[in-house]
């Protein structure tokens, strides 16, 4: 279990990295999942934004017991996993991803997650590790953010440069098999992979029950359209623990 001190960290700084060691074998699953999914969808061979519509078979790595005691001392005892994506970030050209918050993206009302990023290799400066501003999830808004359509970011909503200060910037630097956990609202991003080494990792998304994961938000706010959310709309949501606190969620049980 997360320690008192991680706990406040986490409230803190907006992430944690806890006491967890992903098995080895468990790794070699994933990345032979991986290779199966590039092998008939090479177009993920940076980014896949939900694996789990692809391959339901990796909800199996999200429902560790572990790593779910983890979410429910940050997010409480009721929550559902809502997505899992993958970023590849291949060697030489692996792609950058924008400073962002999560949220932008998300048609969950109230807005709520916390993010689990498996690193299923080192992540590190050179081979595009995550970098979070400390602190920045504290307001607990929406920071604006500009649409950039380069196709070499993996995401098209990227922070304003005046709503951050990039010297501020910490390495979120992870051994294979380590995760972090981030709140909904953190100020991160990566740079580019120029390293012949790949920066494999999944994250895992769980929002509490209290929340609504709003298919109808989705066809409704013009927001979500030009964020290319229409791939929200028939979007599983997993029940995970508990029970759906809101009574509104189509939840999946598997």
């Amino acid at each position: 279990m997360l320690s008192n001190d991680q706990i406040k960290k986490y409230k803190n700084d907006g992430y944690v990295i806890p006491d967890f060691k992903m098995p080895e074998e468990v790794l070699l699953k994933i990345e032979k999942r991986h290779t199966d999914l590039l092998n008939k969808h090479p177009e993920f061979k940076n980014y896949c934004p939900a694996v789990l519509s692809y391959d339901e078979g990796f909800i199996d790595f999200c429902k560790n017991e572990k790593i779910l005691d983890y979410v429910s001392q940050l997010i409480g005892p009721d929550f559902a996993l809502w997505n899992s994506s993958f970023f590849a970030k291949p060697p030489i050209d692996g792609h950058a991803t924008p400073w962002h918050q999560d949220g932008q993206y998300w048609p969950i009302r109230p807005l709520a997650t916390c993010t689990v990023w498996l690193a299923v290799d080192d992540s590190t400066p050179e081979n595009g590790c995550l970098k979070f501003i400390k602190g920045s999830h504290i307001d607990q808004k929406l920071k604006s953010h500009n649409e950039n359509n380069s196709k070499n970011l993996t995401l098209n909503q990227e922070l304003a440069n005046e709503e951050f200060d990039e010297t501020e910037a910490v390495n979120l630097v992870l051994d294979r098999g380590q995760i972090s956990l981030h709140d909904v609202y953190l100020v991160h991003g990566s740079e580019a992979n120029n390293s012949p080494k790949a920066r494999r990792a999944i994250t895992m998304r769980f929002m509490p029950t209290t929340s609504i994961f709003d298919h109808q938000l989705v066809k409704d706010n013009k927001m979500f359209s030009k964020l290319n959310a229409n791939k929200y709309l028939d979007r599983k949501i997993y029940h995970m623990r508990g029970n759906d606190i809101s009574g509104k969620n189509n939840l999946t049980y598997i």
